[in-house]
């Protein structure tokens, strides 16, 4: 498995034979149609496991999926997890949604997110999702498998990528919180044994009635 630094490492090596396959196979691209992090503006950093993360927040939200909302969050971030949302309609345009519903569309995607913890949200201006803040989307996939909310081939893909990019370490770290802050099931109260209410008295037997006839 992995460790932060080792990915590191791996990634370094991986982006000197990308440019290797790219100068044997591509050759005098231009530079105007090639995007790269370090020239280029207007980026942010986000997970890399997350087109697997959508994938598992589709399956939970099937009929209104809501994967591709969270990628916009991401990608309109300030490289940082809180967002202010002053205008709904351009975030509801971005995630492809239009007509005179975009918005409600939108928050109806924004609600799964927040349901399933994607993100945490504080109301203001706006509306409902005026204060948002992206979660750890591997911790909240973790967290869907622990309440039966992915497909077991699906988490298997998932984990196979935290340990390529060496991101193992965040389940670690999020069980061990779980564990320290996870409150201690308390002993069933016991039932205070209370005496039954004494038994009415028995009421005395009627008189026995004794009939006294004259003899002839």
């Amino acid at each position: 498995m992995a460790n932060g630094k080792q990915a590191s490492a791996r990634r370094v090596k991986m982006a000197e034979r990308a440019q290797q396959q790219m100068d044997l196979h591509f050759p005098g691209v231009p530079e105007a149609w090639l995007w790269t992090r370090k020239k280029n503006d207007g980026f942010t950093t986000m997970p890399r496991t997350m087109p697997l993360v959508m994938q598992a927040i589709d399956e939970q939200s099937k009929g209104q999926p809501a994967g591709h909302t969270l990628f916009c969050l991401w990608a309109r971030s300030p490289d940082h997890p809180m967002l202010v949302i002053e205008n709904p309609a351009t975030f509801a345009s971005e995630a492809g949604f239009v007509g005179v519903r975009a918005v409600d569309t939108w928050r109806r995607r924004m609600k799964v997110l927040r349901d399933l913890h994607f993100i945490r949200t504080e109301p203001g201006p706006s509306g409902d999702f005026h204060y948002v803040l992206l979660t750890n989307p591997n911790a909240a996939t973790e967290n869907l498998k622990v309440d039966g909310k992915i497909q077991t081939g699906l988490y298997a893909r998932f984990l196979d990528r935290l340990a390529e990019v060496g991101a193992m370490g965040e389940l670690d770290e999020l069980r061990q919180y779980w564990a320290a802050t996870a409150a201690p099931v308390p002993a069933p109260a016991s039932t205070p044994q209370v005496a039954p209410p004494p038994l009415p008295p028995v009421p005395p037997p009627p008189p026995t009635q004794i009939n006294f006839q004259s003899g002839n």
